[in-house]
């Protein structure tokens, strides 16, 4: 690895360079980041330098750094290439990439792709455009490098040999039978450590495991994850060897995944421009503020049903944010545990009730001692014993309302088809907000009044 200054310095150098108006040292900057560097420098621009930057990054890096941008952003470049720019940008890419950029580019460019490629290369993007893109097989490359298990390890070394060099993140070859059918994976070091006049058949590891190919990407990550994979085969319902995926498109999967999370509890797109139109940008965010407000309505309808025992009771009022707030903090501790373990597959109807029953065990004892807390303060500052428990059995009730709530709204939420990383921390909220002043306000008015 060549020693280079962090990626960080050098993007805040080369931003402090490009305000200067200096373009050729820019230029050459530009020459010494990889094409994620690139991107990630191209979208902290605003659209005018942005624009001008893209005018000068190399052609041969085009393909790449569009992959790593996000949608709008790429959308906006895109409409600024010309036919014959795209097709050049497309032939720098790896099959399993061109698989991606394609999805991306005019129907009329597709096809222009796809003729100026070779018979070979067709038919290998055809076999990955065949699947979704969210599945193993839209996420694999076909550049498997296979050998048949009758030969012996030095017909398999005079081979590579021959070949000259191997496909990045290869640590093991496939062997196949004379159909294609998948029968085992040869690691590299045992080429090189075992008699080469061992068969194939006699070392290959028969039980390294393959991913069929409609797998979700979701659950390759996990795979990867568990086993510590650096590649592993992908195969068909028939069993063939249709490919492979390796570590760098597993590592853009957990990314993608983590930035949707990310920002879908915030109600946000994680492919949305940062300097994105103002106009469309207060469009997309006001539905979720709308839905909010629908949210806080149903808190002061709540409110207005106590209308009389607020006035009654004044402190209550001064109380209310205390109650609301502890829920849905301890609330959003649970939807965010839950949230996590929803996308790493580690929740199923087998373990759904010891883990309500945990985090209801969980709610109770913070419940039950920042309640202790809360009303000794409550009780100190208003000089009354009542209200004190009034505001210590409602701040219990709505922490252990809160935390059932964090375990079944992304359950029930997933069920229905939506996603609880979007949608779970507006209706967790709504929840603790309504219980919290519900609690407060109807004890309040049971033993205050």
């Amino acid at each position: 690895m060549s020693e280079r200054e962090p990626s960080e310095a050098a993007l805040k150098r080369l931003r402090e360079t490009l305000a200067s108006g200096r373009m050729l040292p820019v230029k050459r900057a530009l020459h010494a980041l990889n094409p994620a560097e690139i991107a990630n420098l191209l979208v902290s621009l605003p659209p005018s330098e942005r624009n001008l930057v893209w005018e000068m990054v190399s052609p041969e890096d085009d393909g790449e750094v569009l992959l790593h941008l996000p949608d709008e952003v790429r959308t906006g470049l895109i409409r600024q290439m010309d036919t014959a720019e795209l097709i050049k940008a497309a032939e720098e890419l790896e099959i399993d990439d061109l698989a991606d950029f394609l999805e991306h580019l005019p129907e009329t460019v597709t096809q222009q792709v796809l003729k100026a490629l070779d018979a070979d290369d067709r038919a290998r993007l055809e076999s990955v455009l065949a699947y979704e893109p969210d599945t193993a097989g839209g996420l694999m490359n076909t550049d498997t490098v296979t050998v048949r298990p009758d030969v012996t390890l030095d017909v398999v070394q005079r081979y590579l040999r021959l070949r000259g060099e191997l496909p990045a993140h290869t640590d093991a070859l496939y062997v196949v039978d004379r159909y294609g059918a998948y029968l085992g994976a040869l690691p590299l070091d045992k080429i090189l450590t075992r008699s080469p006049d061992d068969v194939v058949a006699n070392v290959m590891e028969r039980e390294t495991p393959a991913i069929p190919a409609e797998e979700s990407e979701r659950e390759v990550a996990r795979r990867f994850e568990r086993a510590d994979l650096v590649a592993t085969p992908v195969l068909n319902s028939k069993g063939i060897l249709v490919g492979r995926i390796t570590i760098d498109d597993v590592v853009d999967v957990i990314r993608a995944e983590a930035e949707h999370n990310m920002m879908s509890m915030a109600g946000l797109d994680e492919d949305e421009d940062l300097f994105a139109p103002v106009r469309g940008a207060a469009r997309r965010r006001a539905v979720w503020l709308g839905i909010n407000l629908l949210t806080a309505f149903a808190a002061a309808w709540v409110v207005g049903h106590f209308e009389a025992t607020i006035a009654h009771v004044v402190a209550l009022a001064v109380l209310m944010p205390v109650v609301a707030s502890m829920g849905g903090i301890g609330g959003s501790q649970t939807l965010t545990l839950m949230i996590r373990s929803l996308a790493m597959g580690q929740i199923d109807g087998g373990n759904t009730r010891s883990l309500l029953r945990k985090e209801l065990a969980v709610a109770a004892i913070n419940g039950v001692l920042w309640a202790i807390v809360v009303a000794t303060i409550a009780g100190l500052w208003f000089k009354s014993g009542l209200l004190a428990l009034v505001i210590a059995m409602a701040l219990i009730i709505n922490q252990i309302i809160a935390a059932a709530a964090g375990v079944l709204i992304p359950l029930i939420l997933k069920r229905i088809g939506v996603d609880p990383a979007l949608a779970g921390s507006v209706v967790l909220t709504t929840v603790t907000d309504v219980v919290g002043f519900f609690a407060l306000l109807g004890l309040g008015s049971i033993v205050l009044m």
